[in-house]
């Protein structure tokens, strides 16, 4: 059986990751392991960047991180109340950034929920999921919403 020692739980908050919470406590409480809890703030496009005048990008980003850091606390408040839990939040592209977090954690396992899109929808939006599914080198548990 693997020895699981990390794990990674990436949230956007949705269902998907509200249920996946149940599967990563039994988790975490039957291996012992570390849990740390990722939320990726997705990063403006420049064309979206260059429609902001400069002074209320700074205004923005900074309400954005203080509102990332509040859903966090409450999050891990509801979900992981008596666990020990690392939170970690970044700004960037969710699948790059989570398999970055796995890498430099040495995480064992990758959790996280997927909104079961389908068709024209998961072609425009993409899943992050399948991304990261397809590009790590760890196991990586998926939980549809």
């Amino acid at each position: 059986m693997a020895d699981i020692k990390n794990i990674l739980f990436a949230t956007d908050y949705s269902e998907g990751s509200a249920r996946a919470c149940d599967l990563v406590r039994t988790l975490t409480r039957l291996t012992g392991a570390r849990l740390t809890v990722l939320h990726v703030v997705t990063e403006l496009v420049d064309r979206q960047r260059k429609m902001l005048p400069p002074g209320i990008m700074k205004t923005v980003a900074e309400e954005v991180e203080r509102h990332a850091v509040e859903d966090m606390h409450k999050f891990c408040d509801a979900q992981f109340s008596g666990l020990e839990v690392g939170t970690e939040i970044v700004i960037g592209r969710a699948d790059e950034e989570i398999l970055k977090l796995a890498e430099s954690l040495a995480a064992d396992l990758i959790v996280l929920g997927t909104h079961g899109r389908t068709g024209i929808e998961k072609l425009l939006v993409g899943s992050t999921a399948e991304k990261v599914v397809r590009s790590s080198r760890i196991p990586v548990l998926t939980v549809r919403e």
